[in-house]
């Protein structure tokens, strides 16, 4: 006789580009299939990715935006798949995803909720806390993707007991093999010459005061003073970008900035890069950077978030305080001068990333929440 498979319902925000998406796909591919179902219900969609998850296995609800947490409307769609699907676990992510996981998953009595925190929520307002700490009475598990997340906000800012609260860092996938010729003729398409070094970044140009491109690109100005083979390199697209090329021209140098736009397979431009840095006033987690670290760069970040569990200073790379230039410039410098320092710090991180950034881990232990969660449930029934 066979052993039911353990149903999971997924809720999330819009899918496109992003980490939870992309964390989404890790489950849809490599959670054990013998043992788990997965269906996921989002609020709407663009890109490929809605695609790359149904071609997994899983069936994706798209209904609609949600206007407000109690966009009745919506909830009712949300239940309507809960009465047809009977989940024994929803899984809610981003705040969307945790309202409609924590309210419908408490109406419809579904066995077992888990909402997941998997933003830096420092602009949140007073209401965003007192929502996200009353969804969390409603939840069995509250999944934090950082300790930065599980202790700094979770725990000692909303006073959610720790028996609730449970650690899984985001995971990345492995990058994909590339050769040498390759490496050399995207080069050779982009303008870079063999003998340049390569500062490189890459998100969403969203909001400046989340990624901090502009400080990026000051750093860099003032780093690529008096040196011809330097060129920064970023990969991206939003409504800031028109902004950030303006500054590259302000500053002079518009011929030492490459920007690729979006690129779905940013393994390749990783690999043509000397360092990578990320210096955003916020963040969760930073999966950029366990991706760069699993692509043996060394690192330069900012000292806030997640990102400063993730970067071990002077081990795996540095870690500088939020806005300021010149400190991000001095760390291009001395990465510029010791290139042998380079490969130290890059084998390192590596060696962090593949222990515990990657998407085979958060698949393990996300798996190994749900196995918990439901053993003296299905003993039960």
């Amino acid at each position: 006789m066979s052993i039911p498979k353990i149903k999971i319902l997924h809720i999330q925000q819009s899918i496109s580009f992003g980490g939870v998406e992309r964390r989404r796909l890790s489950l849809a591919k490599h959670l054990d299939k013998s043992l788990f179902e997965q269906k996921l219900i989002c609020t709407s969609h663009r890109g490929e990715m809605i695609e790359d998850i149904r071609n997994a296995g899983v069936e994706v609800f798209e209904i609609g935006n949600l206007k407000s947490p109690f966009h009745w409307s919506q909830h009712k769609k949300v239940q309507k798949i809960i009465d047809e699907y009977k989940p024994d676990i929803i899984h809610g992510a981003v705040f969307e995803g945790v309202t409609m996981a924590a309210i419908n998953g408490w109406l419809k009595k579904v066995p077992f909720v888990i909402i997941e925190e998997t933003s830096d929520p420092k602009n949140r307002s007073w209401k965003g806390h007192f929502l996200m700490k009353l969804f969390s009475k409603l939840a069995d598990r509250v999944v934090g993707v950082s300790k930065s997340v599980t202790d700094e906000y979770l725990k000692d800012q909303l006073k959610i007991s720790s028996k609730k609260v449970t650690l899984i860092n985001n995971g990345v996938a492995l990058p994909r093999e590339v050769s040498d010729i390759e490496i050399s003729e995207a080069k050779t398409k982009w303008g870079i010459r063999k003998d340049d070094f390569v500062v490189g970044s890459t998100g969403r140009m969203l909001l400046d005061s989340h990624k901090r491109f502009s400080d990026l690109i000051k750093a860099f100005a003032k780093f690529a003073e008096k040196k011809n083979n330097v060129k920064l390199l970023l990969i991206g697209d939003g409504p800031e970008k028109a902004g950030y090329e303006r500054l590259a021209f302000e500053l002079k140098i518009s011929d030492k900035i490459i920007f690729t736009a979006y690129q779905s397979d940013v393994t390749l431009f990783y690999k043509m890069m000397d360092v990578f840095s990320l210096v955003s006033s916020r963040e969760a987690f930073g999966l950029v950077l366990a991706e760069a670290m699993l692509n043996q760069l060394p690192v330069v970040a900012t000292k806030v978030g997640g990102m400063k569990y993730i970067v071990d200073d002077k081990e795996t790379g540095f870690l500088v305080n939020p806005y300021q230039i010149d400190e991000i410039a001095e760390k291009f410098e001395l990465l510029y001068n010791d290139r042998a320092l380079c490969e130290i710090l890059s084998n390192q991180g590596r060696k962090k990333a593949l222990s515990e950034f990657t998407e085979e881990n958060y698949t393990k232990r996300i798996e190994k929440l749900y196995l918990e969660l439901t053993k003296n449930y299905n003993e039960i029934n």
